[in-house]
């Protein structure tokens, strides 16, 4: 294990430190596309994550608590996000089961016309994959699905949706098997957020 990856000697021999440098640029893209976008709208790239994460995904994942855990980020920092979302008319909150205290956030009629100007913040790194060959690109995600699900069982990412963790996946001799669709996976066919996904029990 290198002592520092970012030194420019260390990565002439180590491999792993040149993976972790590139992993840091494809960051950097994403904090980058998410500033131009949260500038163009007068928008945070928090607040653009949290209309993003919402338009796609059901309400038991809309929580203040859940969100908070998606991004690693505190309660109150969440929290502070979400009023300002709904101060500027983009979500809005949904009563949550129990005792009324607790609540979900869904996009309102003016966040889901947001929602449009917002989702081509990735166009630019879709057009820079165009011209990768499509094994190429089943290698790469092969090798990210791993790396992230490794990642959450060493606590680092604390919320993960993906086919290695949920119950109805199983590795076979031949591949993966999903018994929630009944079918066999290939590798890029794992999912990485999954809708049917339920935490497998260990």
């Amino acid at each position: 294990m290198a002592d520092n990856p970012f030194d420019t000697e260390v990565q002439k021999i180590d491999l792993n430190s040149r993976l972790i440098v590139g992993l840091e640029r494809i960051a950097e893209v994403f904090r980058v596309l998410l500033w131009e976008h949260a500038k163009e709208l007068g928008l945070s790239p928090i607040q653009i994550q949290l209309l993003i994460f919402v338009n796609s995904h059901e309400a038991e994942l809309c929580t203040v608590s859940h969100l908070a855990r998606e991004f690693n980020m505190t309660k109150p920092t969440i929290s502070d996000a979400v009023k300002v979302l709904v101060a500027k008319d983009l979500i809005k909150k949904v009563s949550g089961p129990g005792d009324g205290r607790s609540y979900a956030v869904d996009l309102s009629k003016s966040g889901r016309r947001m929602i449009k100007q917002i989702q081509g913040f990735t166009t630019p790194l879709e057009r820079s994959m165009d011209g990768f060959k499509k094994s190429e690109k089943e290698s790469l995600y092969k090798t990210l699905t791993n790396l992230i699900f490794q990642l959450h069982k060493n606590e680092i990412i604390s919320v993960q949706r993906t086919c290695f963790g949920c119950k109805f996946y199983e590795k076979k001799q031949k591949g993966h098997y999903c018994h929630f669709i009944d079918a066999g996976l290939k590798d890029h066919e794992i999912r990485l957020d999954c809708g049917d996904f339920i935490k497998k029990e260990l």
